[in-house]
């Protein structure tokens, strides 16, 4: 709110904003909206005023759209244009094949958010009518209106991490579906067996012992104390540890004896529960891999050591976040990357009236839950986020929950990494703090 003094500063980034889209979108340049699909693209040439100049259907793959991008220049060239720019939705992976050839054809793309086609097609004509025709008009006017962005174009490195990042996420998934699994099946069956242990499905020593007998009572007690505990000493490894803890085995041995479940369901569900747990075990195998590919494309960045300065963040959850960011040095603050996570609060007031301020929740999904995740570990060993959850819980006007104060701290994360990443020098608590001006201070560049 600029308050009578002039434009604000969201203005101002605004107005830049809309001047660099302009820059890709002169109005000497028709625009070339595509529907992309599979086997089958829409394309309508159009001028500033939604008027369609030529419309075209192909029957094909996206990279072999190279020839109707040319087809786009020489019908925008034929209508008294100097240029034509290319606008899609970011569907799949197909916008960058078409960008990939865009970018050969010296055309630049632009892409709409697929939320601001749906919303528009009732705004067309007040009905929820809908075909690929009506929704490559539709991008061809919300380019003209600049309701577009300019994509990410990520180098091989960075493009990589992305993968990697997305590929991890699966895992954690995977073993946290199979984490429940076992609890529910273990819960019907054999509920004693998860006395054993104050958190069973964190106790390596417990799931190694499950995993030995095939979560099968019945093999416990024939193994024995003695003879369980020499089965769990030579499968700790493949768990990842070797020391053993003798109480959960002296308690998963005398669970054994318990006869509480269903006993109908007993022989199904053990067995079921032995598959969820090799489950869990394979899917935190291949997270772990993922994760030491992560942290080495970190290294080949030269942003471990960095990144790793920040106390509470791990290599992996900066390497974490860092995948759904991409480079942060495209970002131009670093409230754009908290924007950018949805994790940026958002008004609700009109007149006198002042509602409840909600995050936006409309950036990345993942980048906000990675930014999560980091989160606990950053209280815990970080003293300006811990300071910053402590003032946010406890001050006397509108004191935040502990899960509204962690969303903040969240984002006061993300800004933090923004600093130490783009301007390449190692976490300072003054400056983190807000105590000491990065702009009038100096900070010793990372080695």
């Amino acid at each position: 709110m600029s308050n009578g003094r002039g434009l604000s500063r969201g203005d101002k980034r605004r107005n830049a904003r809309l001047s660099q889209l302009r820059r890709v979108l002169p109005r000497e340049h028709a625009v070339l909206a595509v529907d992309l699909a599979d086997d089958k693209q829409v394309f309508a040439l159009t001028d500033h005023d939604s008027r369609v100049l030529a419309r075209r259907t192909v029957r094909c793959r996206p990279w072999q759209l190279g020839e109707v991008i040319a087809w786009g220049q020489a019908a925008a060239v034929a209508a008294g244009f100097t240029g034509v720019t290319l606008a899609c939705e970011p569907t799949g992976h197909r916008w960058k094949v078409v960008d990939e050839l865009a970018a050969a054809a010296g055309v630049v793309l632009v892409c709409v958010q697929p939320l601001l086609v749906h919303r528009a097609r009732e705004a067309e004509d007040f009905t929820r009518d809908k075909s690929d025709d009506k929704d490559a008009l539709l991008i061809a006017r919300l380019a003209t209106q600049l309701h577009v962005y300019l994509p990410e174009r990520a180098d091989a490195t960075w493009s990589r991490l992305r993968h990697l990042g997305a590929r991890r996420a699966e895992w954690i998934t995977h073993g946290g579906a199979a984490r429940q699994q076992l609890r529910d099946l273990l819960e019907c069956a054999w509920p004693a067996a998860l006395t054993a242990a104050g958190k069973p499905l964190d106790s390596l020593t417990w799931k190694a012992a499950m995993s030995v007998t095939a979560c099968d009572p019945a093999r416990v007690r024939t193994l024995g104390l003695a003879g369980l505990t020499e089965a769990v000493r030579a499968e700790l490894p493949r768990w990842g540890t070797h020391r053993i803890h003798r109480p959960i085995l002296a308690a998963l041995h005398a669970a054994a004896s318990d006869r509480q479940g269903v006993s109908l369901q007993r022989p199904g569900a053990l067995e079921r529960a032995a598959f969820a747990l090799a489950d869990l075990h394979h899917a935190h195998t291949q997270r772990t891999q993922v994760e030491a590919l992560m942290v080495s494309v970190l290294d080949e960045l030269d942003l471990t050591g960095l990144v790793t300065s920040i106390p509470g963040l791990s290599a992996v959850s900066a390497a974490a976040i860092l995948a759904e960011t991409g480079d942060l040095t495209r970002f131009d603050t670093g409230r754009a990357v908290v924007k950018h996570a949805g994790l940026c609060p958002r008004e609700n007031a009109s007149g006198s009236y002042t509602g409840k301020t909600t995050i936006s929740g409309r950036g990345r999904p993942l980048l906000r839950v990675a930014a999560w995740r980091a989160v606990w570990g950053g209280l815990r060993h970080n003293p300006v986020l811990a300071a910053r959850h402590a003032h946010l819980t406890s001050r006397t006007t509108n004191p935040l929950s502990d899960a509204q104060a962690r969303v903040a701290v969240a984002g006061s994360l993300l800004r933090q990494l923004f600093m130490v990443v783009t301007t390449r020098t190692t976490w300072n608590a003054d400056i983190a703090a807000g105590t000491r001006d990065p702009r009038t201070e100096v900070t010793a560049p990372a080695a």
